[in-house]
């Protein structure tokens, strides 16, 4: 396993990281584990747009409907260049299963794209409570079939399709390379901050459970509107690092940050998937908070993280 870190092996919470955890703290809002699902959907989206940086331009950006596992779901493809055959990143937004969408991620998916030169199909899959474990992981699978089989029509290269997501969305990710090997051919798969484990008992999240955005009570939050309960945890669906096997799974790149509750069990999944003979590149950034690469506006290192998983998008993709 290849592994690069933009920092001293000494982990010390980065200053700009610092700065917009305490933004978050003082802001007089509500957290978002305190609100009700649909205003912590709205909340959550207009506080991390707040904190991003200008949209970058992308030749072409579309909505469309994908095919999920019981009906349509919204999406959004973005083209960053003139060729009319592209590879392409399908990507599953995070937010615990409950919050996130299209929107939040607008700024996210142009950046990746424009960097990688890879089209970027964003899937906003169903979400807890209203649909809870397994719905969003069988979207993701469906829609990622869908796209495969019409990639053509949608100007992508279905050889040269890869998975990614961060957090939850990291998850769905990882558990769509799982249930379509053997089925599908897929290239990558870019795993940020990604829930695998939903394992509390880690180093890091119990030294992150509080101050961190991401806190065991949010956690605890995201479980109780997606999982029906307990049992949901020993199923490789919603836990992938409790698959059985993990060998002929994609080539990976997982990226970790320090201050993170789920550093460790992205790091243990990394090192799962190179026990078992998959290609793994694991990128660290000890100074940052869990998703700090969608806080583009305040974080410098936000920047350098998408251009590190871009470069990953093209060695894996364009060949």
């Amino acid at each position: 396993m290849t592994s690069t870190s933009q920092a001293a092996s000494t982990r010390s919470l980065d200053a700009s990281a610092r700065q917009v955890l305490d933004l978050m703290a003082n802001s007089g809002h509500p957290a978002i584990e305190d609100l009700p699902v649909p205003e912590a959907r709205v909340a959550a989206r207009m506080g991390f747009i707040a904190m991003q940086a200008p949209k970058v331009e992308v030749r072409e950006v579309r909505d469309l409907q994908v095919q999920g596992a019981d009906g349509m779901l919204p999406a959004r493809l973005y083209r960053p260049g003139d060729a009319a055959i592209q590879p392409a990143l399908i990507y599953f937004h995070g937010g615990g299963f409950t919050i996130g969408d299209l929107e939040l991620y607008d700024a996210f998916c142009r950046r990746i794209a424009v960097a990688s030169n890879c089209a970027v199909l964003s899937v906003d899959y169903r979400l807890g409570p209203e649909h809870r474990f397994p719905a969003a992981a069988d979207d993701c699978i469906a829609a990622t079939q869908w796209v495969a089989a019409h990639a053509a029509s949608l100007g992508l290269d279905a050889a040269r399709l890869a998975v990614g997501g961060d957090s939850a969305g990291g998850n769905l990710a990882a558990v769509t390379t799982l249930a379509l090997r053997g089925q599908l051919s897929i290239a990558h798969q870019l795993l940020i901050c990604p829930l695998t484990a939903f394992d509390s008992t880690t180093e890091s999240f119990r030294r992150c459970a509080e101050g961190y955005f991401l806190t065991a009570k949010l956690m605890s939050y995201f479980g109780g509107h997606y999982l029906n309960g307990e049992q949901d945890l020993q199923n490789w669906r919603c836990a992938p690092i409790r698959a059985e096997r993990l060998d002929g799974l994609p080539p990976a790149t997982v990226l970790i940050a320090g201050f993170d509750p789920l550093r460790d069990e992205g790091e243990a999944y990394a090192q799962r998937l190179e026990a078992s003979g998959v290609p793994v590149k694991l990128i660290e950034y000890p100074g940052q908070f869990h998703d700090f690469q969608l806080v583009d506006g305040l974080i410098p290192q936000a920047i350098t993280a998408v251009d590190d998983l871009a470069a990953a998008l093209r060695r894996a993709l364009h060949r």
